[in-house]
C-alpha cells in the first residue's frame, strides 16, 4: 500500500502552515510511523526548519549530476528535456523520518508547468510527464523510504506549482488563522480546489500513453486547523468572535459544499485542531531545529516551559490521530503513551 499524500494548503501566508507540517512530521515519527516531509514551497521554509545553514549550503551548492537530494534536482532532467525525473535522495533526519529537500530554484518551473497544463488537452505525452512530475517524485520518495505517510508543505499562492502538487495529493488540510484574510482566502480555496480537480479529471482521459502513470487528482479536503494568535488590542472583540463563528460555515459551504454541517466551531467535525499561540517556545524550537515537544533545559525550556511543551505534545498527538483516522493511516497502539518529560520547577512563561 502506497502511503497517503497529505498536502497542507492555503493561499494566504502566516497561518502556521510550515510549523504545522514540521511538528506533525516529528509527531508521527514519535508515534512509530515512517514519515516523509516534502517541501514543495519555493521559499523552502520547511527545509530550513529541519536543516541548519551549513547543511543547507552544502545541499544547495552540490552540483554533482548523481546527487538528486532536492526536489529541484529531481525534476530538472525532465524539464530540461534530458530524461525522466530522478529518484530523490532523501535527507534522513532520523531513521524513519526523511525530508524531501526544498529548493529556492523551484520557482523557475512555474511558467513551464503552466504551459504544460494547457498542452495536456492536446494529448501531448511530455505535458503529462511534466505536470505529473511532483506526483512521481512523491511516490518514489514514499516507496524508497517505506513511508507510512507523506506530508507536503506548499507555498501561499494559487500558482502552477501548487496546482501540480495538489493533483498529486490524496488529501488536503487547510491551515487557518483567526483573521479576516483567512476567511476571504477560504472562499477562494474551495473554488480553486474544485476547479483544479475538475480540470484534471478532463485531462486524465487524454493521457496518450497507457504506460504513463499519472495522479488521479483526488485532493479530498479532510478538515482545517486554526492557529490562534493572541488577540490584538486594535481588533474589536466582536469582530474577532464573528470570524470564529464564520469559519465553519464558510469551510462547509465553500470548500466541501455541505451546508448546515458544523454550524459552530465547537461542533464542527471538520475543525481538526485549534492550536494555541506557543509564545517563546516556537522561537526556541526554530533555533534548536527541534519540535517544541522535544525541547530540553539546554535549549532554554525550563520551568513552566516544560509543562507547556507537554501540552503541545498532547495537542499535536490528538491532531495526528484525527488525521490518521481520516486517511486510513494506522498508528501503533504502543505509541499512544505520553512521553516522560524532565520536570523543572515552575517559572513564568516569557
Amino acid at each position: 500500500m502506497i502511503a497517503p499524500i497529505i498536502a497542507f494548503f492555503n493561499n494566504k501566508g502566516g497561518v502556521g502552515k510550515t510549523s504545522l507540517v514540521y511538528h506533525l512530521a516529528w509527531m508521527y515519527f514519535d508515534l512509530g510511523l515512517r514519515v516523509v516531509a516534502a517541501d514543495l514551497d519555493p521559499q523552502a521554509n520547511l527545509t530550513a526548519a529541519f536543516l541548519d545553514e551549513d547543511r543547507l549550503e552544502a545541499v544547495w551548492e552540490e552540483t554533482s549530476i548523481d546527487r538528486y537530494n532536492t526536489v529541484f534536482k529531481c525534476i530538472n532532467p525532465l524539464l530540461n528535456g534530458i530524461g525522466d525525473i530522478a529518484t530523490p535522495e532523501l535527507e534522513q533526519i532520523e531513521d524513519g523520518l526523511n525530508l524531501l529537500i526544498g529548493d529556492l530554484r523551484l520557482s523557475e518551473f512555474e511558467d513551464e508547468l503552466s504551459s504544460q497544463w494547457s498542452d495536456c488537452l492536446d494529448r501531448k505525452e511530455r505535458a503529462f510527464q511534466v505536470v505529473s512530475a511532483f506526483g512521481k517524485v512523491l511516490q518514489q520518495a514514499a516507496l524508497s523510504s517505506n513511508a507510512d505517510i507523506v506530508l507536503v508543505d506548499l507555498g501561499p499562492n494559487l500558482g502552477a506549482i501548487n496546482k501540480s502538487a495538489l493533483i498529486a495529493s490524496d488529501y488536503v488540510i487547510v491551515p487557518l488563522s483567526l483573521d479576516i484574510f483567512s476567511l476571504q482566502g477560504l472562499k477562494s480555496i474551495g473554488q480553486t480546489l474544485r476547479q483544479w480537480r475538475e480540470e484534471w479529471q478532463k485531462r486524465i482521459p487524454k493521457n496518450p500513453s497507457a504506460h504513463l502513470a499519472i495522479p488521479q487528482g483526488q485532493m479530498q479536503a479532510i478538515g482545517y486547523t486554526i492557529f490562534q494568535h493572541g488577540v490584538r488590542f486594535d481588533r474589536p472583540v466582536k469582530a474577532f468572535q464573528r470570524w470564529i463563528e464564520l469559519i465553519p460555515k464558510i469551510y462547509n459551504s465553500e470548500v466541501i459544499q455541505q451546508d448546515g454541517i458544523g454550524s459552530n466551531l465547537s461542533s464542527d467535525l471538520n475543525c481538526l485542531a485549534i492550536l494555541k499561540d506557543y509564545q517563546s517556545l516556537m522561537s526556541m524550537a526554530l533555533e534548536s531545529h527541534k519540535p517544541i515537544f522535544h525541547l530540553k533545559p539546554a535549549d532554554g525550556a525550563i520551568g513552566a516551559h516544560v509543562y507547556a511543551a507537554k501540552a503541545v505534545y498532547k495537542d499535536f498527538k490528538e491532531l495526528a490521530q484525527k488525521i490518521a483516522d481520516r486517511t486510513g493511516v494506522i498508528v501503533p497502539l504502543q505509541s499512544l503513551a505520553e512521553p516522560t518529560l524532565q520536570k523543572e520547577s515552575p517559572s513564568p512563561l516569557n
